[in-house]
């Protein structure tokens, strides 16, 4: 099935990036701190600002970075839990408009295997999880687990074959 106007991204493989050791270091401290200013980011990377702008340009034109955000802590905004919620087969346009109308649908994931779905919620308690997770059982089997803990979120990724760890970069000789 292919994907009508505005029904989310679609992974697919398309032709690679030409990489070097410094797209992939630039990479790698926007992922750790997409504030940083270019000249920083440059000083970091041992690339004039100008050099590191133009680079920085390149990768945001061919969609590698594809936007910049600000990551908040749901706790903080009172969503004391989080959850993964399994969803079974079902009408994909439903299940769509339902995901976009159910704020507490933090990610959406339409997958292979048994289910169709993973969706990623963040709700305040108990009560408010069995609200939401209700209003997907009317259209699928579901299945749902809390998170109790994240040892491992937004950890950045680097180009996959054939380049050198960021680390590995020396300075200018």
């Amino acid at each position: 099935m292919f994907c009508k106007k505005d029904c989310g991204k679609v992974f697919r493989m398309t032709k690679s990036y030409p990489f070097d050791a410094y797209d992939v270091r630039i990479l790698a401290e926007l992922q750790a701190d997409a504030r940083i200013t270019l000249a920083e980011l440059g000083r970091r990377v041992h690339l004039s600002q100008p050099a590191v702008t133009e680079r920085v340009r390149k990768l945001e034109v061919a969609g590698v970075i594809a936007g910049y955000h600000a990551k908040v802590d749901l706790a903080a905004l009172g969503y004391g839990i989080r959850a993964l919620m399994r969803v079974g087969r079902a009408d994909y346009q439903r299940v769509i408009r339902l995901v976009e109308s159910t704020a507490e649908i933090v990610n959406a994931w339409n997958v292979t295997g048994e289910d169709s779905w993973v969706l990623e919620i963040a709700v305040t308690d108990v009560a408010h999880l069995d609200a939401v997770v209700s209003r997907f059982c009317e259209l699928a089997v579901t299945a749902t687990s809390i998170i109790l803990k994240a040892p491992r979120e937004h950890h950045p990724v680097m180009p996959a074959r054939g380049l050198p760890p960021p680390n590995d970069m020396e300075g200018p000789t």
